[in-house]
């Protein structure tokens, strides 16, 4: 089994089942600060494209993401992506990635922000 990749699909399957019981037995989360929407699922996107299935339906549970994932082009235009027709084939992250690895302006160095202060994300200082 571990040699076809069943055994690590079964232990992913059994996790995220677990999570999904334990999920539901908790009380409602609060909501989600906009930018963990957005990074949860940009890693979703890769998660599924990669066919990392299970593992995206535990980070589902886990985070409180909405079951149904949200449109690309809402996520390229919250993160002011533009897309041609090749990057819509792989998830957003593999543009994200290409473009800081290949980009020439300022040394390749980019300034980074916290979230915004009145977004922080869970368990960040208050």
């Amino acid at each position: 089994m571990e040699s076809r990749g069943v055994l690590g699909q079964l232990k992913a399957r059994i996790r995220a089942e677990v999570f999904s019981a334990l999920d539901e037995q908790r009380e409602p989360r609060p909501p989600l600060p906009r930018e963990n929407l957005l990074i949860n699922e940009i890693i979703r996107d890769y998660l599924e494209f990669n066919k990392y299935r299970h593992t995206a339906s535990v980070l589902t549970a886990e985070s409180g993401q909405p079951k149904d994932p949200l449109d690309r082009q809402f996520l390229a235009n919250e993160l002011k992506v533009s897309e041609d027709a090749s990057s819509r084939s792989v998830p957003l992250l593999y543009g994200l990635v290409s473009h800081f690895l290949n980009s020439s302006d300022a040394g390749g160095k980019v300034f980074l922000r916290g979230p915004a202060a009145s977004n922080k994300a869970p368990g960040a200082d208050t």
